[in-house]
């Protein structure tokens, strides 16, 4: 039989476990949230350490990543890539500049504007490789990859954005490549076609779903 203070030993047990229930969940966030903050901030610096740094030095070839093509014409954004890519060229960094790029929502690829918009610019064919498959970052990046082992590339210089740098040396890396990262310059001209949103903000969320396979 039931005493009076097992009675309420029982009570007290029962509306003690909710609370104990929430701590720990209250924990559990905190913990996750204090990660997730570390992991932003770690990544962020990674971002802002290449987007400053520009590692160009003489290689087997110079890599532009693509971006948007307007009818055959590359937008401003992608155009400052190419004259980047160019001046390296000029530089005598590498003999051998590859655009890459998909299919831009018309007739025409991101990597076959960048290789027209470079023989119209005075480089020649012959020194010039177009990837016309690409949609993604990390399709770029494996398909670079197949074509730097085809043609016996051993080191490559890539030309991207300077929040683009950091996220395209992990893959680059991770698909077995030396590569030396070399942003565009920044100009008032490409910034203001650039998405409103801050762009450390979606390299940090493109590259913790690369990094968890989930792109």
């Amino acid at each position: 039989m039931s005493t009076l203070g097992d009675d309420r030993k029982s009570k007290h047990r029962a509306t003690g476990r909710p609370g104990a229930r929430q701590l720990r969940i209250l924990l559990v966030l905190l913990v996750i949230l204090t990660l997730s903050g570390v992991w932003c901030w770690w990544v962020s610096a990674q971002i802002r350490y290449f987007a400053a740094t520009d590692q160009a030095a003489p290689a087997d070839a110079i890599a532009v990543f693509g971006a948007a093509e307007y009818v055959g014409k590359p937008s401003p954004v992608y155009r400052a890539r190419l004259d980047h890519a160019r001046s390296l060229y000029d530089r005598g960094i590498a003999p051998l500049i590859i655009t890459l790029g998909g299919p831009g929502g018309d007739e025409f690829t991101e990597g076959g504007v960048g290789r027209a918009y470079l023989m119209g610019a005075g480089i020649p064919e012959s020194a010039l490789i177009a990837e016309t498959q690409s949609r993604s970052t990390s399709e770029s990046a494996r398909r670079l990859t197949v074509i730097a082992r085809a043609n016996s590339l051993r080191r490559l210089v890539i030309v991207s954005d300077a929040t683009h740098m950091f996220r395209i040396h992990a893959i680059c890396a991770a698909d077995g490549l030396d590569v030396l990262t070399s942003p565009r310059p920044p100009s008032v001209k490409t910034e203001e076609h650039m998405p409103q949103s801050d762009p450390v903000w979606h390299e940090i969320f493109t590259y913790t779903l690369w990094r968890l396979h989930l792109d």
